[in-house]
């Protein structure tokens, strides 16, 4: 035996080192083990290598110019999903960037969990002046369903999984995850870390009805001489979308639909009221909501958008039990998720469902058409400068002949006549500002929808909707997503026709004149289109969703059309004193 031999044969066996990970990894991992794929954020000081390590580890994360509109990403691919989308951000103004979104997507239910890098406890708590020192976590908890801070790598796992569950249980909402700097580099024995994580199980159990609920509103409901059913975007959340068809098409009852309700049903459908929404609401005696709230957008219930005080009668499908009662008295309230609600009442109805009143159905029916014939010459002009009416016309075609696309809408005129013009015929395809009717959520929306189906984007834009969110035109066309954006442009808010009295200054609602909003596209390598007819947006918007590459649209809107707030300029306060000349 050689002395080597010997050497190698008497040393002692060395002890393999323990595998070990860390905080970044933990994050990761914890996610994807909860089906998570995609991150939204802006990266930065200190989660810029969390974002590169998890794209290391195959996640997709999509990268903004702002955190805010990731956030919005994040919201709105929590409702196209039902699992919670992540906006991932750095500390301090990077997290109250992001917490508008978080406050957005609390207000309406949608499932998302902002992360953000912080400053550590102890430097915080003793305010001694750390990089971007802010106590996060408290700022963030009024705004959100939860908030939950991880100080140890252990905890990793159970903290994601608590966000988790607690942003898609019940109402679904935001939830903040406060993960201070150090806790990424936090090293463990990677055996007790991947015990340590946790996969969520059934994160949104069912919530059935009770029997007596179902029974009373069924009692309700044959009672109704003239019933309505309100379609909200909860609806359009639970992805009941058979069971909510077979309720309307079983019980006989109109329906309105809410914006981003639209396309549960065709609004082409026989049974739908949306064109003789005022009449609808007005003479109705027993209204059903189905995930739909009583808030400003149905004029909290009453008013002068219904009848008499006390005329209807409210059956109220919410798995929120305090939702119940909070503008008006609900006769009927059925607490549950709305696919265990929706079926139950579908199972109560039976074979001898008596369906309402033809006189009700026809009167409905007589003004939804007369409605539309007084509509139709408007859409069909062909002027130049454009009318929004001859210009949602073209669109309106477009989007019958691709009921595939999905449809982003913000703006003032062009949010509040696009809802009404526009029909829609699939679920989940018509994606706007939502119950705080926030302007920004354009682009945000637009990068998740095509990031998350696969299909592609028309977002419809005011111009100053649109410069909420312009710069993420970058972003579409860095990721060459399939989004055709159209700027509805007149040149300001509302309109841009208006002056300063003083003559010193632009007025304060006018943008500056004939603005090329289709080059900030091109600036970027996408394809831009400057068009001032009916005919010229449509051969643009064909041209640019055939090819599928990022393009703008510049629509050009003649400045005087427009009235302030659109719908809801009686929401705009106005002074109750007149200056003497």
């Amino acid at each position: 035996m050689t002395a080597l031999a010997k050497i190698v044969h008497t040393t002692p066996e060395i002890e393999a080192e323990p595998e070990l990970t860390d905080g970044f990894h933990l994050v990761i991992d914890a996610l994807k083990l909860n089906g998570i794929e995609t991150i939204y954020g802006v990266p930065g000081i200190p989660i810029t290598d969390l974002g590169r390590m998890a794209q290391a580890e195959g996640m997709r994360v999509i990268s903004f110019r702002h955190e805010q509109h990731a956030g919005n990403a994040a919201a709105i691919a929590g409702f196209l999903t039902q699992k919670p989308g992540i906006c991932l951000t750095v500390s301090a103004p990077g997290f109250l960037n992001g917490l508008t979104a978080l406050a957005n997507a609390t207000t309406n239910c949608f499932p998302m969990i902002l992360i953000s890098g912080s400053s550590e406890r102890e430097i915080v708590d003793l305010q001694q002046g750390d990089y971007e020192e802010m106590d996060q976590l408290s700022i963030a908890k009024p705004l959100c369903k939860a908030a939950f801070r991880v100080l140890h790598a252990a905890d990793i796992g159970i903290g994601v999984a608590r966000a988790i569950r607690a942003a898609c249980s019940g109402r679904p909402g935001g939830v903040y995850l406060d993960l201070p700097a150090k806790l990424f580099a936090q090293v463990i024995d990677a055996e007790a870390g991947q015990k340590s994580l946790v996969k969520v199980i059934d994160p949104a159990p069912a919530q059935h009805p009770a029997p007596e609920a179902i029974a009373r509103a069924l009692e309700v409901l044959k009672s109704a001489k003239r019933p309505l059913i309100v379609l909200g975007k909860g609806a359009a959340y639970a992805q009941a979308d058979e069971a909510i068809r077979s309720l309307v098409e079983t019980s006989g009852i109109p329906y309105v639909p809410m914006s981003m309700a639209k396309g549960l049903l065709p609004d082409t459908h026989p049974l739908s009221a949306g064109a003789a929404r005022s009449t609808a609401l007005k003479d109705s005696d027993v209204v059903l909501l189905v995930g739909a709230r009583l808030n400003w957008l149905l004029s909290h219930g009453k008013g002068k958008s219904w009848g008499e005080p006390g005329s209807t009668k409210f059956i109220q499908i919410d798995i929120e039990p305090r939702e119940m009662d909070s503008n008006v008295e609900i006769v009927a309230p059925v607490v549950g998720d709305i696919a265990s609600c929706v079926q139950a009442l579908l199972d109560g109805m039976g074979q001898g469902w008596q369906q309402p009143p033809s006189d009700w159905i026809e009167t409905l029916k007589t003004k939804r058409e007369a409605n539309i014939a007084k509509m139709a010459p408007k859409l069909m002009s062909n002027a130049s400068p454009m009318t929004f009416h001859a210009a949602l016309g073209a669109l309106r075609t477009i989007v019958k002949e691709r009921p595939d696309a999905i449809l982003v809408n913000e703006g003032a005129n062009t949010l509040d006549l696009a809802r009404g013009i526009i029909d829609m015929y699939q679920p989940r395809k018509r994606l706007d500002v939502g119950t705080w009717g926030i302007m920004g959520i354009g682009m945000g929306f637009a990068v998740a929808a095509a990031v998350e189906t696969g299909k592609p984007v028309l977002c419809v834009e005011g111009d100053s909707a649109f410069g909420f969110s312009g710069m993420e035109v970058e972003t579409i066309c860095r990721y060459g997503l399939p989004v055709c954006i159209v700027v509805f442009n007149n040149n300001g808010i509302y309109r841009g026709t208006d002056t300063d009295p003083t003559g010193r200054d632009p007025a304060t609602t006018v943008f500056v004149p004939d603005s090329r909003y289709d080059r900030m596209m091109e600036a970027f390598g996408g394809v831009g289109y400057h068009v001032t007819t009916p005919d010229e947006l449509t051969r643009a918007v064909n041209e640019a969703m055939n090819a599928g590459r990022p393009a703008l649209v510049n629509a050009v809107i003649d400045p005087a059309a427009g009235s302030e707030s659109g719908n809801i300029g009686s929401l705009n306060p106005q002074s109750g004193i007149k200056k003497k000349k």
